[in-house]
């Protein structure tokens, strides 16, 4: 039975990412917009408001956070297609494992957030970042960056089987700006009001992107920002994952 749903799961995978081929434009400015970000704030808009040290150093870490939080609008936006035009329907009528189809979306979205990140490196890279934790640093801060982009996505997928349809995409995706926003992505929540700050420090964003900054520094690494960065984003999944199948199983054949 698991063997059938893998299956399944990675045929509808292959589906999405045939979707990547036809629609090259669409994989640039989802690439693009990450690095025009990241440009902008490190450059035009400045910041670091309590930061000390370089804000480059603070700054890339906080933006790859940011980016695994943002972006959702994609996979929402193609699955609200998919129901719109009957495609969920047909695929329901055929001997096909019970959220296969949001699977292979989500394991698509997942290439695509690496992708993301491994740009973002590069043009961290550039800007003078550097990583100082070492291989095991580097890529447990991944880890935990897609992790975390593992539990938006499902936030994002059931979002998107209750709105429906592709125009209430982005009114649902507004949503997701505040928890971009309100966190340490891109200032310390020291130099922000007693209450704010306080709100910021529990934000699931800010948890991880203060344990990947330590990862990707080396050095001292606070044992109880590892696990507030895990324990969040699997919280979200024990939630809006099996939220998401059930609905997605309850859909008219």
């Amino acid at each position: 039975m698991t063997a059938y749903a893998l299956t399944d799961s990675w045929t509808m995978t292959r589906r999405e990412l045939a979707h990547w081929a036809r629609q090259p434009v669409q994989v640039a400015v989802g690439l693009a917009f990450p690095v025009m970000l990241m440009l902008m704030f490190g450059y035009l808009i400045g910041g670091g408001r309590g930061v000390s040290g370089p804000y480059v150093d603070y700054l890339v870490p906080g933006m790859l956070a940011l980016t695994m939080a943002f972006g959702l609008e994609g996979t929402m936006i193609a699955v609200t297609q998919d129901l719109t035009k009957g495609v969920i329907d047909r695929f329901r009528a055929m001997p096909m494992a019970d959220g296969a189809v949001l699977v292979g979306r989500s394991a698509a979205d997942m290439l695509q957030s690496a992708l993301v990140l491994s740009v973002l490196i590069g043009v961290g890279h550039a800007l003078g970042w550097r990583v100082h934790g070492g291989f095991a640093g580097f890529w447990g801060a991944v880890g935990l960056l897609l992790l975390f982009r593992f539990a938006m996505l499902w936030i994002g997928i059931h979002l998107a089987l209750i709105a429906g349809k592709p125009e209430l995409v982005q009114a649902v995706q507004i949503l997701v700006w505040p928890v971009g926003f309100l966190s340490n992505a891109l200032a310390t929540p020291d130099s922000m009001p007693g209450w704010l700050g306080t709100a910021v420090e529990w934000n699931p964003l800010s948890r991880t992107a203060t344990a990947v900054r330590e990862l990707f520094e080396g050095g001292a690494v606070d044992p109880a920002h590892i696990w507030a960065a895990v324990g969040w984003p699997l919280g979200l999944l024990a939630v809006f994952f099996p939220l998401a199948v059930r609905r997605f199983g309850r859909l008219s054949k």
